[in-house]
């Protein structure tokens, strides 16, 4: 969300919206309009810190940076260690859907949470610090210089870790941190493996987890924080929560690798353990399922034979028989989608752009004209859309209003909704015809109303409700009376610290139906409105939610299965009882009861003020720090030098300065001009610039496409959005170079100079609009376009050159196939003779070694099967056809530090046409190919592909040409 930045910002940067606050442990930067948060972040902050050094030992190597925003309609954050320690947040609250998140208050559990990242991921012993002094801080890897690799590893070898590593620690103390409030206690967390045992479906190892496990189940990321969570959990119950600490600590005698560290303290092997865990996991939930069936299971009969992933809110056309929804399950795009219950059959209505893991979407439903409203860009700020069900025309309402869990009012056809925004939320109205929305009233901070519901009649609005103690609430109100300002509820349940799950509205108003792990086991409860009674309807194994009561008194009901949500029917009749199973948390306290002893303060113990010492407008440039140096390798034209790359950033990476100085020795056949290498290259918000005196590139040592280049080059740039509605973005860029002592084009590695000065001005528009489904690995549909053009001097001459081109893709019946249609046509004008006054096509140009594009062949100027640069043009038109076929997703081949994850085949087929008019430069010319992409993972957070093709070019009256090419790409 960061990239939204220029877009709200004027160039000034003095006019930047930011400020900071600074203590000697931080410097918390924050959009101005989130100043009333800053004081809280610091007091939690301050505690967390505090905490983290007590227990890891940690000594920090430097304040963290923390960026504080308001770009998700959802509380989220992420943190790094390297090159510094920083920490970006969002401030609205998070999404408690299933219990997925903690409901504790949101500053805290995220600052508890990010930090144990921080923590163990820059903790150092001797030799860390060593290389960090050597290198002038901690190295990330940068893929211009993949040497970094390694210095990455030498100076921050906590980080270089598998994600359920990172993931499951930060959520394993962070419940403790926050007083056993949190997943590692939490019945999510405990169904999910109730599920796999009781259906016999199989446990990831550590490495088929982050191979295949987050990327073919529903659950795709999240998985690495369930397995991570409940690994930690067992490890601190079996072997005690003193030796799991001991293991994350990087004191003087530990082990660099996290997998040699583990043995150290445990005494075997990670993978040895992992099953362990396993086996006593199984025993475990077996004792579970053996307590659950002491009482009658309620009988369910499933609506659908497969699991649909994750499943929004649902409605039920009783004349049709179709239940209506939001869908989200591997190989389908997001979408409103149609479940005929009678025949079983299936209708995509609508796609959805940025649907979230579980909640998929906000959903309402308007019976009477068969409308469906739902939200879009639920990861982002949210937009308001209405579907008609029948046709599946789409009409957008409200953009980013960022207004969700919406529901529809029979008797008046307007919408009621939950806005976020600053951190606050607020209850709004919106009349029919929904272009605009009333604030009905604004919560305090903490306060977070969800999932709300309005009674049949159109008297009572009920909503589950968190207050900032994290206590769970269901309230009721009168809606007359809250529509005029009265915000006193009529009736209230308080759930403790058990979230209450879509609570709705039975058919008579009478009683309030929804889910709560109340019990351990998420059942289905009536709540009846009037007196308060609540009883369980059901008795689940392992887990229902999102009760729909149907005019037969049956109900409708998401059934969770190991594949995701099952819609099924079950009659709620009131049970007199239902057993609670035992969470491996609880067992964890009761036989360690150390961790009771783990909880940060609050943050109302910290006086911040006495601990601030600056505060001011941030401004990025003034900002700009060493953050670290290093040798690096260098190519240039058929030559090896070497030289020394230095770093700048500042705190929030607005601003960055990167300078690389290198040396061809003499004994290259250089001359001696060309010996020495200067590149610097900057960025600030969207503007770029460049610097270079006979540019290298650590690529070129690898061929056959070229970067480097001779003489000097000075390069302005800048980046605008004018649309930014991911992943919908149409992106204005502009450039101006000057180009001097130079013998070769700078696009065209093969083409002589007719001048040695080049001037270039060049304006470009780009837009994308393309979306995968999940489990993806590559886009499936959508449209990219892009149009652009270049005025040159070289010389006395001048010239132009526009270019255009749009792809198309759709996606195929078979998952994770898709076909597109890939368009350019580029006229110039200027001497034909003028090198500068053409477009240049050929080769794949991917190099042996390339840090580029992976899919080169879908390049305007790339042409497989020729050689490079071999094709010019003043006119032409080119036209791809691609087929890329499903990939093939591997499970356990390598080791969890380096293996691959998958395969993916795409076949090609290009004509060209250029100078078409009857003249003797007119050319007719295609391609045949397929290229094979094979995904590595390395040191468990990078990336590389091992790409194999093969293109058969062909032109009108000349031989055919063929080319191989393989390509290694470097992060």
């Amino acid at each position: 969300m960061i990239l939204a930045a220029p877009t709200l910002c004027a160039d000034d940067e003095s006019s930047l919206p930011l400020s900071y606050v600074e203590t000697a442990d931080a410097k918390l930067v924050y959009f101005d309009w989130l100043s009333q948060l800053a004081p809280l972040t610091l007091r939690s902050f301050t505690n967390s810190h505090a905490w983290q050094r007590r227990v890891f030992g940690w000594v920090p190597s430097q304040p963290t940076g923390l960026l504080m925003k308001d770009f998700s309609d959802y509380g989220n954050g992420s943190a790094w260690a390297a090159p510094r320690n920083t920490i970006f947040f969002e401030v609205s609250p998070p999404s408690l859907t299933f219990e997925t998140n903690s409901p504790s208050e949101r500053i805290y559990s995220l600052m508890n949470h990010e930090l144990v990242h921080v923590a163990t991921s820059d903790v150092a012993a001797s030799q860390d610090r060593f290389w960090r002094h050597l290198f002038s801080g901690k190295v990330t890897p940068n893929a211009q210089n993949p040497e970094s690799l390694l210095y990455a590893y030498l100076t921050v070898p906590r980080f270089n870790v598998p994600r359920w590593y990172l993931e499951g620690s930060a959520v394993f103390f962070e419940t403790w941190m926050a007083g056993g409030l949190g997943r590692a206690q939490g019945g999510y967390d405990e169904m999910v493996f109730r599920a796999m045992v009781r259906d016999g479906a199989p446990f990831f190892d550590p490495l088929g987890l982050v191979s295949r496990g987050i990327r073919v189940d529903f659950q795709v990321g999240a998985n690495a924080y369930l397995y991570g969570t409940r690994f930690f959990t067992w490890l601190a119950h079996a072997y005690t929560p003193e030796k799991v600490v001991t293991w994350l600590r990087r004191d003087e005698g530990s082990q660099r690798h996290y997998a040699d560290q583990f043995k150290q303290v445990f005494g075997l092997p990670v993978e040895q353990a992992w099953q362990d865990w396993i086996t006593f996991e199984k025993d475990f939930q077996q004792r579970n399922l053996a307590k659950v069936r002491e009482h009658p299971i309620t009988p369910q009969r499933n609506l659908r034979g497969s699991a649909m992933g994750s499943v929004s809110r649902t409605f039920f056309d009783e004349a049709s028989g179709t239940l209506y929804g939001a869908f989200r399950f591997p190989g389908v795009v997001e979408h409103i989608g149609a479940l005929n219950t009678r025949d079983g059959s299936y209708r995509n209505i609508a796609d959805i752009k940025r649907g979230m893991l579980y909640r998929v979407s906000s959903l309402a439903f308007d019976p009477g004209t068969d409308t469906a409203f739902f939200t879009n860009d639920n990861l982002a700020l949210r937009d308001l859309i209405a579907v008609d069900l029948k046709t599946g025309e789409q009409r957008l309402l409200l953009e980013d209003a960022r207004i969700g869990d919406i529901v529809f009012n029979p008797i008046d056809r307007s919408l009621m909704g939950v806005r976020h925004e600053s951190g606050l939320a607020s209850l709004v109205r919106i009349p029919h015809p929904y272009t605009a929305w009333t604030e009905v009233h604004r919560f305090a901070y903490g306060v977070v109303p969800f999932d709300l519901d309005i009674s049949p009649d159109g008297r009572r609005l009920s909503a589950s409700i968190g207050e900032v103690n994290g206590d769970q609430f269901v309230r009721v109100w009168a809606l007359d009376k809250l529509l005029a300002g009265s915000i006193d509820h009529v009736s209230e349940f308080k759930f403790g610290q058990s979230v209450p799950e879509s609570f709705v509205f039975s058919r008579d108003g009478r009683y309030l139906y929804g889910s709560s792990y109340y019990t351990g086991v998420s059942n289905i409860f009536r709540y009846e409105v009037d007196t308060g009674a609540v009883e369980a309807v059901s008795n689940a194994e392992v887990g229902y939610f999102r009760p729909l009561e149907l005019a037969s008194g049956q109900m409708v009901v998401l059934a969770y299965t190991g594949e995701g949500f099952v819609p099924a029917l079950i009659d709620p009749k009131p049970i007199a009882d239902v057993s609670a199973v035992k969470f491996l948390g609880a067992e964890l306290a009761a036989r360690h009861p150390v961790v009771t002893t783990w909880q940060v303060p609050p943050p109302s113990t910290v006086d911040e003020e006495k601990l601030i010492t600056g505060r001011g407008t941030y401004h990025p440039t003034r900002e700009l720090t060493l953050q670290n140096a290093y040798p690096v390798l260098q190519g240039y034209k058929d030559s090896v030098g070497v030289g020394y790359t230095f770093n700048f950033e500042d705190p929030i990476r607005f601003a960055s300065l990167n300078v690389t100085a290198a040396w061809t020795p003499g004994t290259s056949d250089l001359p001696g001009d060309q010996r020495a290498h200067i590149n610097m290259s900057g960025s600030y918000l969207g503007w770029r610039a460049e610097l270079a005196w006979n540019k290298s590139d650590f690529y070129d040592l690898f061929g056959p496409t070229k970067r480097s280049r001779k003489g000097y080059a000075v390069r302005l740039g800048y980046d605008h959005l004018l649309v930014y509605d991911v992943p919908r973005k149409l992106e204005l860029s502009m450039d101006f170079a000057h180009f001097g002592k130079i013998d070769t084009l700078p696009n065209a590695q093969n083409v002589s100079a007719t001048s040695d000065r080049l001037t270039t001005g060049a304006l470009r528009l780009n837009y994308t609009d393309v979306r995968r489904s999940l489990g993806a690995v590559d886009d499936e549909k959508g449209v990219l376009a892009s149009a652009g053009l270049a005025l040159n001097r070289a010389g006395d001459q001048g010239s132009a050159l526009m270019r255009a081109g749009i792809d198309l893709g759709m996606a195929l019946p078979l998952a994770h196939s898709s076909l597109w249609s890939r368009s350019w046509i580029g006229v110039a004008h200027g001497d034909r003779d003028d090198p500068v006054a053409n477009f240049y096509f050929g080769g794949f140009g991917n190099n042996y070694v390339d840090s580029g594009t992976v899919q080169r062949y879908r390049e305007p100027t790339s042409m497989p099967g020729f050689e490079i640069d071999e094709l010019s043009a003043q006119r032409y038109v080119k036209q791809m056809v691609e087929w890329t076929l499903p990939p093939l997703i591997f499970e356990s081949v390598g080791t969890p530090g380096f293996h691959l994850t998958w395969v993916r085949p795409a076949v090609f087929a290009t004509a060209l046409w250029t100078d078409a008019g009857g003249n003797s430069r007119e050319r007719t010319a295609g391609n045949l190919g397929a290229q094979v992409d094979l995904r590595l993972s390395t040191m468990h957070w990078y990336e590389m592909m091992l790409s194999v093709g093969y293109a058969r070019g062909y032109e009108r009256g000349r031989k055919a040409g063929n080319e191989w090419m393989l390509s290694l790409k470097v992060l």
